[in-house]
């Protein structure tokens, strides 16, 4: 996608965890419809949890969030605030690198994976959405949701192609503030 990925700083880390946030991109009305209680979620480039958290909410005491981010101090944060909000024990948090993600003890084991903001900022994002397929259970959906002002609706077909060379298949295209943004499924 572009030959020098750009990680999100820290400090934007709290901008982004930030409620007000909720008024464009507000995690509940997104993810509802996708997360049901028991299920395993995956949230890449979680930063500081603002879809781990309400994602944590969804599946219950049955469930679990694995988050995920390049970042110990974004991990470190989300964690704080996941025992502020109650769901720390749901929460696995995992430190991966810049060339994987490190899911692959997780094969087809995975019903839901949130990829928000992130696909643009990996060296690697055919890579990436390979990765992430195989995690899926067959019918695991994916949401991936980039940014406008950092990737064209050029760029974001492009992330669909690579999905579908992934073998996933574009359920919808949601409207998600200020994003380019599809939800993808693994087929039975």
């Amino acid at each position: 996608m572009n030959s020098k990925p750009h990680v999100c700083p820290v400090w934007v880390g709290y901008l982004l965890a930030h409620p007000i946030r909720k008024l464009f991109q507000n995690p509940e009305r997104i993810l509802a419809s996708h997360i049901k209680p028991g299920m395993t979620v995956v949230d890449v480039g979680c930063a500081m949890g603002f879809f781990t958290i309400p994602a944590a909410e969804m599946v219950g005491k049955n469930g679990r969030v694995i988050a995920v981010d390049l970042q110990p101090k974004m991990l470190k944060e989300l964690k704080k605030r996941a025992r502020k909000a109650g769901v720390a024990d749901r929460i696995q948090t995992r430190l991966c690198s810049a060339k994987s993600v490190g899911l692959s003890d997780l094969a087809e084991q995975v019903d839901v994976v949130l990829s928000i903001a992130m696909v643009h900022e990996t060296p690697n994002p055919e890579g990436l959405l390979g990765e992430l397929s195989r995690c899926l259970k067959p019918e695991g959906r994916l949401l991936v949701a980039e940014p406008r002002g950092h990737v064209s609706a050029a760029m974001f077909d492009d992330t669909l192609g690579w999905a579908a060379a992934a073998g996933l298949t574009t359920l919808e295209r949601p409207s998600i503030g200020k994003s380019h943004s599809a939800w993808l499924a693994k087929p039975s």
